[in-house]
């Protein structure tokens, strides 16, 4: 998987299968699965609350959401906490609420998930495919118009 980086954007071009999304506690949906999904577009967005980095790139993941949903396109919200705070269900429905969040969260306080997608950085978002292939990645803030551009190609 060929990493592409400078100083602004940290991507990469995958097609390895994505894996499940494991949660014991759902907020803003019922539990999902990617089986269930199969035929959409899915942005898996890996984050916690209290990171900055993760709070910039919010209006954009919201934007994408709120244009793309009725065209296909599903955002999964995993929360994975950095610290002792952000395990606080009670706490990231605060978040949510003030925010004004509403695609579905995935809590993943025992970093099942994280694991599963080996991710090692806040926030990373992966776009999935309708056959429920990874087909980017992208770690960190900016990129965002690159994003934008895969989404509309995806749908």
């Amino acid at each position: 998987m060929p990493l592409q980086t400078n100083s602004n954007l940290a991507y990469a071009e995958t097609t390895k299968p994505a894996p499940e999304i494991h949660a014991q506690t759902w907020l803003n949906s019922q539990p999902l699965t990617l089986a269930e999904l199969e035929g959409k577009v899915v942005l898996v967005k890996f984050w916690t609350f209290g990171c900055y980095n993760c709070n910039n790139v919010e209006p954009y993941v919201k934007a994408w959401y709120n244009t793309y949903k009725d065209k296909g396109l599903e955002v999964i919200a995993v929360h994975s906490p950095e610290f002792n705070y952000e395990k606080s269900i009670k706490n990231v429905k605060k978040y949510i609420q003030r925010e004004g969040v509403t695609y579905p969260i995935a809590i993943d306080n025992d970093f099942i998930t994280w694991h599963r997608y080996q991710n090692r950085a806040w926030p990373t978002m992966y776009l999935i495919d309708i056959q429920g292939f990874i087909r980017h990645k992208r770690i960190g803030e900016d990129g965002y118009a690159t994003m934008e551009d895969k989404i509309q190609v995806l749908l």
